[in-house]
């Protein structure tokens, strides 16, 4: 089916409405659109993935925002968000995947350092996806390896963008953020811009710097948030000063077609910067549990995937079928799937989500009989594309469509 989020709200749910906000109603909901489709189901709600998207749009304040694919593995969700007004790009995660994407698309950012190199053989062997495509880079070993695979003269001109490390080096708490690229100065960022200028073969065309530790980084626990907030506050106005500092010494070196920043979580301050050209969104479309624990913004539950009860141990679990599909980051509570309805339930401490099977706990669980669904939420979101390979569409108690994972397509990246 073709996907089309400016028209695919059901016509009985009225365009304002946020049946979410009525849990027991929209997932007895979408319990009900689902109940012919046997066996672990993963569904997106149509109009909360519109929702979604509108409100990043929103959120940016008229900054492009760019799809970070990895959060969504849906090709057929990809272009529908493409074709809403404020998307602009795909940030990809593999140079395969983008390779297979630039067949249809033509503005495709790398978001990580490739060397697969089959695949920048392929990239170097074809002009037209070359142009299509923009590779990040940190570090002048990452272009001798290109020029090692296809000399320069040999080639397609390869378009690459600087990954600068946008953490927080606090005087007193050090590294504050992730461990990305090692270029994080100015005088770094800048010398790393030079030597790029100055390589035959190559275009420098971009600068990304994500800030893991606003975007990625709940401030709505209830456990250290204050220290989560003044964090924030301190290291978004330092990224402010050295981003802006930076893009001001890459562009007397060379124009920039784009400046790349932020993340879900963190889309009004990094819109808010002037350096920024484009911010970077994905898993607020889908809206994993994670994205609860934000202040700053409240992302209706757009992808989910139930699981049936297969068998009663005492009368107060049920264990489903399934459940273990856990997300990337540390592995503690918050990367485990969330049941989410029927309320009340919760994985044991000994146990968790388990590969093969979930035992659940709770007052709700009294009331489940063997073949009752759950429905639990994915902590992240794109990743739980990799367990499935199609997601069923609802919109209110009506199965509305399917559309095919990666996975569906026959494609597994990482």
């Amino acid at each position: 089916m073709s996907l089309d989020l400016l028209t695919a709200a059901a016509a009985s749910v009225p365009s304002n409405a946020e049946p979410w906000r009525n849990p027991p109603a929209y997932w007895q909901a979408r319990t009900a659109a689902i109940a012919g489709i046997s066996g672990p189901v993963a569904s997106i709600d149509v109009d909360a993935l519109r929702h979604n998207a509108l409100d990043l749009v929103v959120r940016s304040s008229g900054v492009p925002i760019r799809v970070a694919s990895k959060s969504i593995r849906v090709r057929e969700v990809l272009d529908a968000t493409l074709a809403l007004p404020g998307y602009r790009g795909i940030l990809a995660f593999t140079l395969p995947e983008a390779l297979w994407l630039a067949e249809d698309h033509d503005d495709i950012v790398l978001g990580y350092p490739s060397v697969d190199r089959a695949a920048l053989a392929a990239l170097a062997a074809d002009e037209e996806k070359a142009a299509r495509i923009t590779l990040m880079v940190d570090d002048l070993a990452q272009l001798d390896l290109v020029d090692a695979i296809a000399a320069p003269g040999s080639r397609a001109e390869i378009r690459v963008a600087i990954d600068a490390d946008a953490s927080w080096r606090s005087p007193m708490l050090g590294h504050i953020g992730v461990r990305r690229s090692p270029v994080h100065e100015v005088g770094e960022v800048a010398g790393l811009a030079r030597r790029i200028a100055a390589r035959p073969g190559f275009r420098l065309v971009g600068l990304m710097m994500y800030e893991a530790q606003i975007a990625g980084q709940p401030d709505d626990t209830g456990s250290g948030d204050a220290v989560i907030r003044w964090m924030q506050r301190r290291s978004g106005q330092e990224l402010l000063d050295r981003r802006g500092a930076i893009v001001e010494a890459l562009r007397q070196i060379t124009p920039l077609e784009f400046v790349n920043g932020g993340g879900t979580g963190s889309l009004e301050s990094t819109a808010a910067d002037r350096a920024v050209t484009e911010t970077t969104a994905g898993s607020g479309l889908l809206a994993g549990h994670l994205f609860d624990l934000f202040r700053a913004f409240d992302p209706a539950p757009a992808a989910a995937f139930a699981l049936e009860v297969v068998r009663k141990p005492v009368p107060d679990i049920a264990t489903v079928l399934g459940g273990g599909w856990i997300a990337s980051g540390p592995p503690v509570a918050s990367r485990q799937p969330l049941p989410t309805w029927p309320a009340g339930l919760h994985t044991l401490g000994r146990e968790g989500a388990g590969e093969v099977q979930t035992p659940l706990q709770g007052d709700a669980s009294r009331h489940l009989a063997v073949g009752d669904r759950v429905w639990f939420r994915h902590a992240k979101s794109g990743e739980l594309a990799e367990r499935i390979d199609r997601y069923q569409l609802t919109s209110g108690a009506q199965l509305v469509g399917e559309v095919a994972t990666y996975r569906g397509e026959g494609k597994s990246f990482l």
